[in-house]
């Protein structure tokens, strides 16, 4: 499923190459093997019981929680999926004072996304991955009003 979205969604913004280092590198049963035993909790999201994307959170600190993931089959974007899904993530949240997550500075439509959630820009930051990658990210983050 990552390399069907992958493929689609991120080959236009970051090139197939990088693509491939990523999933290579963050996909592979050791690293989300490492991601659970970090705390990292990962939901399938399912339509009439078909997978049609993912998601991954954890709580950083009491209150604090980070959105790993957040991927949806592309023709299944734009539906008001993501939006439930983000409001079934929220209620898995206790205490909730925020939430921050990563996303590449030039991805339009999940940007846009998450202004549209309530999420603003905290930060500009550039997060090396290795081999020469980077990631060149917005760090937003949600505040329940």
């Amino acid at each position: 499923m990552a390399r069907r979205i992958w493929d689609v969604h991120y080959t236009p913004i970051i090139g197939q190459t990088q693509v491939d280092y990523m999933l290579g590198r963050f996909y592979t049963t050791e690293h989300i093997t490492g991601q659970l035993e970090e705390g990292q909790r990962f939901f399938f999201v399912l339509l009439n019981g078909i997978e049609v994307g993912y998601t991954a959170i954890s709580e950083i600190r009491e209150g604090n929680f980070f959105i790993h993931k957040l991927y949806l089959e592309i023709d299944k974007q734009r539906k008001g999926m993501g939006s439930e899904v983000f409001r079934q993530l929220l209620a898995l949240m206790s205490n909730l004072e925020a939430v921050r997550l990563q996303v590449n500075r030039q991805n339009m439509k999940a940007i846009n996304f998450y202004f549209k959630m309530g999420f603003v820009i905290e930060q500009v930051a550039d997060f090396d991955i290795g081999d020469g990658y980077f990631m060149n990210d917005f760090v937003m983050v949600y505040r329940p009003k």
